[in-house]
């Protein structure tokens, strides 16, 4: 399971009713059902994906993100994850106004635009970056609404969404990017321990994934 995945499972409440926007081949609900006992539902809309979700046993529905989720009534669910999903939507501020409708709590994760490599990727190569975190060429990506932790939480601000809980991951580990001249030992003895208060101390620079864990209050 992603990093993001494993967060998520730790805010989520055994027999809680989850529902999984863009929920990919199941794994997360599937992980959740088996261990923790929630009820859910995935939304996607890949159908080699929505059979992966069969096949685990997940309930799946295919449909459109963009088509919002009105088909759902207010408060139907305790807790909805969208998990690298938000800068793939036409209309991101609607769906998470709307997963905040359907559900008390949202759990939102996004690959962060702002992180170091992204920049220095565009400021020496002068060309759109691309990462383990956002893998796909300009001309074919399915990101059309790429944005960082300031951009989030300032899209929450001006939507009275209250954010409950932010965590900065990296999905592609620091410590391989540095130089090999490093030595290991102190990598082991003085990096590594200290990694998480790094990337906690400037999140919009050294974070390549962002969560949040969001409600209306």
């Amino acid at each position: 399971m992603k990093i993001d995945h494993q967060l998520a499972e730790k805010w989520i409440k055994p027999h809680a009713k989850v529902l999984d926007l863009g929920c990919g081949d199941g794994s997360l609900l599937s992980h959740l059902q088996d261990n923790l006992n929630v009820f859910g539902y995935g939304i996607e809309l890949d159908q080699s994906k929505i059979n992966e979700c069969i096949a685990r046993g997940v309930n799946v529905i295919e449909q459109d993100l963009n088509d919002g989720l009105s088909r759902f009534h207010d408060g139907s669910f305790d807790v909805v994850v969208m998990a690298r999903a938000l800068q793939a939507v036409k209309n991101p501020k609607d769906l998470l106004n709307d997963m905040l409708r359907v559900a008390k709590i949202g759990i939102v994760t996004f690959p962060n635009f702002a992180y170091w490599q992204n920049r220095v990727y565009l400021g020496i190569k002068g060309i759109m970056p691309m990462s383990e975190t956002i893998p796909h060429m300009w001309y074919d990506t399915p990101n059309i609404h790429l944005c960082t932790f300031k951009d989030f939480e300032k899209l929450c601000h001006d939507n009275n969404i209250t954010i409950l809980e932010t965590v900065a991951l990296s999905d592609s580990p620091m410590l391989d990017k540095l130089p090999k001249f490093v030595p290991n030992t102190l990598k082991d003895k003085l990096i590594k321990p200290n990694i998480d208060k790094v990337i906690k101390s400037a999140p919009n620079l050294l974070a390549d994934v962002a969560v949040y864990r969001v409600a209306k209050v």
